[in-house]
């Protein structure tokens, strides 16, 4: 049998996982490729059908790590190379990202980052040449990168400087600076839970949080998890499982859950016994809505419409629930690619939608009804500004301001108007994977 020094790179344990993140890097850097769209559907890469489990948690992880720590590792690598980063060979760049975010924070032995590395390039035919290079790199990295990121800690890096600019003007310097830190972690897993939250703890090796939520670090596939198949749970960020509740008692009443895909505010309101109507303009995502429902054993009625344009019942809504499009800033420690995807620009696109859903969802509401609007954007003109224009334009709202009972005591996610908002600095934990929240907004309005 040939030394494995001798086999061909593509019988390299672990080299194909590599090669795969090294491509889906490349397509949100250069390609502008959301994760989503390149991990799952008809998008995803092809090479991901041949990976083991454990190769395709590895790849994600290491994709999310690069994506995560974009900047710092820009920093790093700036400063191990008199010449700067290659620019015409990709492969050669995203070699050493991927070999430098191993060494720095993932548990690979540097030896087996370096090697893995030089293999990628030696295999690319543009690169090849760059192979001596990416060794001496990684080698050095290994001796000296960690002193490297100490000096950049305090510098928040690893955000776009237009982001980090708007959210030391709107949340201030200090809690900025600790939103970046937050979003540098690896973020663990929520689940909703259905019912005893304390045993489903228990057997998924987790805990408890203050809101209900079940947060634990267990790896590898959701469905394989216990309860997954019975349909005990559903994954969702512990924020985003708070706009739901704010209708409080809904048995029996109809409640319309706007741009409701992947569903799982719909089935928090299905759970509570409320005649829900879930809306998304997707055929494909009101598929996988219908198709986690069924798991859930959970009824609602699905519609494939824009809700913009959606006519509605005649009679109207006793409730409407809009999870609104919009820049997911908040959504960064579950989604890194958001950073380098999103610009300041798209913030205008956003909130012209919301205010077209807001004034569609107004509507089609009762008198009397409560209308709860929510985003995952830690950007003031798609929360806080776009519900001050709503309620300045609509004199038939006011504004039912949210207790601090209602969200376990957590005075620190209310605003002074009494409207909620979460930040990836709240929920602090000893681990810094056990703290966090994903960022919201949601504001609770009645129509008079």
């Amino acid at each position: 049998m040939p030394s494995q020094r001798f086999a061909p790179p593509s019988e390299v344990p672990g080299l194909t996982a590599r090669r795969i993140a090294a491509d889906i890097v490349d397509g949100v850097l250069h390609k502008h490729r959301t994760l989503d769209d390149q991990l799952d559907g008809a998008g995803a890469h092809p090479g991901l059908k041949t990976l083991a489990d454990r190769d395709r948690a590895l790849m994600r992880r290491l994709v999310a790590t690069i994506l995560r720590r974009l900047g710092t590792l820009g920093h790093v690598l700036s400063r191990l190379l008199d010449k700067g980063i290659p620019s015409d060979a990709p492969r050669a760049q995203s070699a050493l990202l991927i070999g430098a975010a191993q060494i720095l924070w993932m548990d690979v032995p540097d030896h087996a980052a370096v090697d893995l590395s030089v293999r990628l390039v030696q295999s690319d035919r543009r690169a090849a040449r760059y192979a001596g290079l990416v060794n001496a790199v990684l080698r050095r990295c290994a001796r000296e990168g960690k002193a490297l990121v100490e000096e950049v800690t305090a510098q928040s890096l690893d955000l776009p400087p237009w982001l980090l600019a708007r959210w030391s003007a709107h949340y201030g310097e200090t809690v900025a600076r600790d939103m970046a830190l937050a979003l540098g972690h690896e973020p663990s897993l929520d689940l909703t839970v259905k019912s005893d939250a304390t045993q489903w703890a228990s057997r998924l090796h987790g805990e408890v949080l203050p809101t209900g939520s079940v947060r634990t670090m267990l790896h590898g596939a959701v469905t394989m998890l216990p309860g997954f198949a019975e349909g005990q749970w559903w994954v969702q960020d512990a924020a985003a499982a708070l706009p739901a509740r704010l209708f409080g008692d809904i048995a029996g009443k109809s409640i319309a859950d706007l741009c409701a895909a992947p569903g799982g505010k719909t089935a928090q309101l299905a759970q509570a016994g409320a005649r829900v109507t879930a809306i998304d303009r997707s055929p494909a995502r009101v598929a996988r809505l219908r198709e986690n429902l069924t798991r859930l054993s959970l009824q609602a009625e699905t519609v494939v419409a824009d809700a913009v344009e959606w006519a509605g019942p005649a009679d109207g809504f006793d409730g409407i629930l809009i999870d609104a499009p919009c820049t997911s800033t908040g959504t960064i420690r579950r989604h890194p690619d958001v950073s380098w995807l999103r610009q300041e620009a798209d913030i205008a696109t956003m909130t012209a939608l919301q205010q077209r859903l807001l004034q569609k969802s107004v509507s089609l509401l009762k008198p009397g009804g409560t209308l709860v609007y929510c985003t995952c954007s830690l950007e003031p003109e798609e929360g806080e500004q776009a519900i001050a224009a709503l309620l300045a334009a609509e004199p038939a709202l006011r504004r039912v301001p949210i207790e601090a009972a209602e969200v376990s005591g957590l005075n620190e996610i209310i605003t002074a108007d009494g409207d909620l908002r979460t930040l990836p600095s709240h929920l602090p934990h000893a681990d810094p994977k056990l703290g966090g929240l994903d960022g919201f907004f949601a504001a609770r309005l009645v129509k008079s």
